[in-house]
């Protein structure tokens, strides 16, 4: 049987890295699924999935329709932590690019609590190609930072380092006699893809085959979040589902 909750490693493990490195770049990963670029004051995340349980329930499919508010009380949690002067979301901020009109009142205003002193971008995702004007920030298709460029889907040709989400991806390991699956920050030191932020978003194992062309696979390292740190285990420990 399973423990509940297991975290991976002591949280006073001496050799625990804190920072993942892109093309060079030093990033904080966050238990909570956030990324930090502290050289740029910058706060990523992916797949929010807002509004996802309205979209659900459209269709006759009914979840608790809690999520858009437990994701930004999570992500209010963290910007209210690193204070970033920039948030950036890649893709998929919104389950469906009409939802974004929908907002009830109180969560347009709990997003736009957060934007106040800050620039926010919002790159645009296969599941919201378009955003409107009332959700705030500036909508675009990509974004580069310091020869980072950050997009929702990963490009099938990259150019040059990039940051993306879309995948939604999962670590899978045996420690100690127990299997641990948990959200991951995944990537080879040229690109990193992003975990799903939102309540009701799913995952990928990143050794399904949808990840195999995105990463020298003897360099790759997932990024696990733990309860209260994120642990980076090398590829070679990984397990598939």
């Amino acid at each position: 049987m399973l423990r509940a909750r297991p975290d991976l490693m002591p949280e006073t493990a001496p050799t625990l890295r804190s920072h993942v490195e892109v093309a060079g770049h030093a990033l904080k990963p966050l238990a909570a699924g956030a990324l930090y670029w502290e050289a740029e004051d910058t706060l990523l995340v992916a797949d929010l999935h807002l509004e996802k349980g309205a979209a659900f329930a459209a269709l006759g499919m009914l979840l608790p329709p809690y999520d858009t508010r437990s994701t930004l009380s999570r992500l209010g949690k963290i910007i209210a932590h690193v204070d970033p002067a920039r948030v950036v979301a890649l893709g998929d901020s919104f389950h469906r690019s009409e939802c974004a009109d929908n907002l009830v009142a109180e969560d347009l205003a709990m997003l736009t609590k957060l934007q106040r002193g800050r620039d926010w971008f919002w790159i645009c995702g296969n599941h919201d190609p378009h955003l409107p004007d009332s959700i705030g920030g500036t909508v675009c298709a990509t974004l580069s930072m310091s020869g980072v460029t950050l997009r929702h889907e990963p490009s099938e040709a990259p150019s040059g380092p990039e940051i993306v989400g879309h995948l939604h991806p999962i670590a899978r390991i045996a420690r100690r006699g127990t299997v641990i699956r948990r959200r991951c920050f995944a990537t080879d030191g040229k690109r990193l893809v992003m975990p799903a932020f939102g309540a009701y978003a799913g995952g990928l194992n990143v050794l399904h085959e949808a990840f195999r062309p995105l990463f020298l696979r003897h360099q790759l390292e997932a990024w696990m979040m733990g309860r209260h740190a994120v642990y980076p285990v090398l590829g070679s420990l990984l397990l598939p589902d």
